[in-house]
């Protein structure tokens, strides 16, 4: 079997066992399982094939006209290179555990037939966009992907959280379609074509007349799908949904579709320099305003939402300066360690008997009674604050490390300002990152508040899959910077001397600080009694201690049963923490440029069509039915009253003959 059927094969069978999966999911449900989880690891399987074929080499490239235009073609094209044979297998890897894991997961639930289906669809469309060769291909998986998210993130509908969620994702996502759609039909014009290859090749010889504006339009769908600033807000609020889908849509779908995209298409954006800078400040904005966001949330879900935008902020970081392998190697690092670290938040959660208690500070005593996502989730983090010799480390130096090379002048890929910018961002996120990976370390599993009620051992399937994510978390980078580059563009992606030591250093600075502060505020909630704890449920220590004071409480109790008080946040971000919690307030700022003036326009509309429309319409019917009532009346059935009126009309018009005789 050839390389390319091999590749049909990959997003093929996800999507046959979705279709089968809700065909059989009422008459048959012993089948659901079955045909969620084989579909999805025999492509995973195929994937690694095709990658171990592709091996590095030259692209593997085929192509057969889908329908004719009359303009430019549109092609059935497979378009397979490094990066598509390892990010392949990144998604057949994740999706197989989400599948595996979800039997556990969701098992008592009624609607895991559909669900499974979803999530299958959901894999079979990022497959679609890894493996094609032609822009609207790419186009029909980059959508079916936002429908997907939609009906998943929404999948707990009888919520309005979860509601709401799965609609504010769809409309901020196609917000960045529609421009997105334009900039595809703008490159296509220009280059003459949707192939992939081919238009490489017309950027290549200098065929592109509007570099600037076709690079700016993509970056609007990219900002969307991938969650960049100023489209991330939709990110953290699609955490109502099943954590299994969480981890999915950050670890290898959806959000890793914008970083991938412009991967593939990196000469498009490095023909604008000015896109390239707009790109670097894209991402550090969006590196540094998430990672403040993060260590104010509360919510562990939240947290992991938030540390996901700061990560993809790296990715994009890369690729503004020039550089895909780095990008692509930590999209590979980190859709490992996140998956983790959300199949192992949903092992939390599920301890807990239910999908919404995922609050930090109300989370007391869980290293004991779960010790593999204890474990597991450590491996995760410490691959997320990037210690050494952890597989963020190696991924996020290799992004240090470029944008070093391009402030030295090693490259000029990238212009100078946004290796400095993108360097420096970097690092301030590197402590930010360490903090509240510290942070939701300390508060999840030695923390204080309000102990769950225990539900029992986890299922199998459910703490197998995190032990299997956790191997490519504490390994793949060891070895992936010697062997990436064989299969990207040969650029070294090894970790340099000044960028590791600068990285590491500011890391362990976050954490330390984070632990002592955490110590701090822990020895002074000791000190508050359980009356004023319990009324300050957000935990700021310091009013509860000072109002405690003066008031002259003198019962001091156990606060066991409390939310926990001793947030290390509070104390880092001082009066920032109420902004960085919430969101920087980007989703009010939106209500009052959008969502308000969108509103009072229908508003307005509506008043036009009742008052105004409506009014004609009714008076339209209004005056043939006063006509008719009128004539009805007049039909009494009388012969004197008919005769009457008779002899009245005759003399009537008598009269007006007379007058108009004598005018005359």
């Amino acid at each position: 079997m050839t390389t390319t059927t091999l590749a049909v094969l990959v997003p093929l069978l996800p999507f046959l066992g979705a279709v089968a999966g809700l065909l059989l999911g009422r008459s048959a449900p012993g089948f659901v399982r079955p045909l969620a989880v084989l579909p999805t690891l025999t492509s995973l399987v195929i994937a690694a094939l095709v990658a171990v074929r592709q091996s590095g080499d030259a692209a593997v490239n085929a192509a057969t006209e889908l329908t004719p235009t009359g303009s430019v073609p549109i092609e059935l094209a497979v378009h397979i290179d490094g990066f598509a044979a390892l990010v392949a297998v990144l998604v057949g890897l994740v999706a197989s555990c989400v599948q595996i894991y979800s039997t556990g997961y969701l098992r008592d639930d009624p609607r895991y037939p559909s669900y499974a289906a979803l999530v299958s669809l959901f894999t079979s469309a990022m497959f679609l966009v890894v493996y094609s060769g032609d822009l609207i291909v790419l186009l029909v998986g980059w959508e079916v992907m936002g429908i997907c998210s939609y009906f998943l993130v929404g999948h707990y509908w009888e919520t309005p959280q979860a509601r709401d969620a799965s609609l504010k994702a769809f409309l901020v996502t196609k917000l960045g379609d529609v421009p997105f759609l334009i900039g595809l039909f703008a490159l296509a014009t220009d280059a003459g074509s949707f192939r992939i290859t081919r238009v490489l090749g017309a950027v290549a010889s200098g065929g592109l007349d509007h570099p600037t504006l076709i690079a700016l339009l993509l970056l609007a769908g990219v900002a969307g799908k991938s969650a960049q600033f100023p489209l991330h807000t939709w990110l953290p609020d699609a955490m109502a949904g099943p954590t299994p889908v969480s981890a999915l849509i950050h670890a290898a779908t959806m959000v890793a579709a914008g970083v991938y995209f412009i991967a593939r298409l990196l000469p498009v954006f490095e023909a604008s320099r000015a896109a390239m800078v707009v790109l670097a400040v894209m991402a550090a904005v969006t590196m540094a305003g998430s990672a403040l966001a993060a260590l104010a949330q509360d919510d562990i879900k939240r947290v992991l939402a938030y540390s996901t935008i700061g990560q993809l902020g790296y990715m994009t970081g890369a690729l503004a300066v020039g550089d895909r392998g780095a990008a692509v190697f930590h999209l590979l690092s980190h859709g490992a360690f996140k998956a983790l670290l959300f199949l192992a938040a949903g092992v939390i959660i599920h301890a807990a008997g239910t999908n919404s208690l995922a609050a930090m500070s109300r989370m007391r005593n869980l290293r004991d009674r779960v010790p593999d996502a204890y474990w597991t989730m450590t491996v995760a983090l410490l691959a997320l604050a990037a210690i050494p010799p952890f597989s963020g480390f190696f991924s996020k130096e290799a992004v240090l490390g470029v944008a070093e090379h391009v402030i030295t002048g090693h490259t000029e890929h990238a212009p100078a300002a946004a290796g400095w910018i993108v360097l420096v961002a970097g690092l301030l996120t590197a402590v930010l990152t360490a903090a509240y990976a510290t942070r939701l370390w300390l508060l999840t599993f030695r923390g204080r508040g309000t102990e769950a009620p225990d539900h029992g051992r986890q299922p199998l399937t459910m703490t197998v899959v995190l032990w299997v994510l956790a191997v490519p978390s504490l390994a793949f980078g060891g070895f992936a910077f010697r062997l990436l580059p064989d299969w990207f563009d040969g650029r070294d992606l090894s970790p340099t001397l000044t960028t590791s030591v600068l990285g590491t250093g500011v890391a362990m600075v976050g954490g330390i600080v984070t632990y002592a502060a955490w110590q701090h505020t822990t020895a002074l909630t000791a000190r508050v009694p359980l009356g004023a704890v319990a009324a300050h449920p957000e935990g700021d220590a310091a009013q509860v201690e000072a109002e405690a004071i003066a008031s002259h409480e003198p019962a001091y109790g156990d606060i066991a049963h409390a939310p926990d008080p001793a947030d290390p946040g509070r104390l880092l971000l001082g009066p920032l923490h109420r902004h960085a919690a919430a969101g920087f307030h980007l989703d009010a700022v939106y209500t009052t440029l959008f969502v308000r003036p969108v509103q009072a326009g229908a508003s307005l509309v509506r008043f036009l069509d009742r008052e105004v429309v409506e009014t004609y319409v009714r008076g339209a019917g209004a005056l043939p039915r006063w006509l008719g009532a009128a004539v009805r009346r007049a039909q009494t059935g009388n012969v004197q009253t008919y005769v009457s009126a008779l002899l009245a009309g005759t003399v009537v018009l008598a009269v007006a003959v007379v007058l108009v005789a004598t005018g005359a």
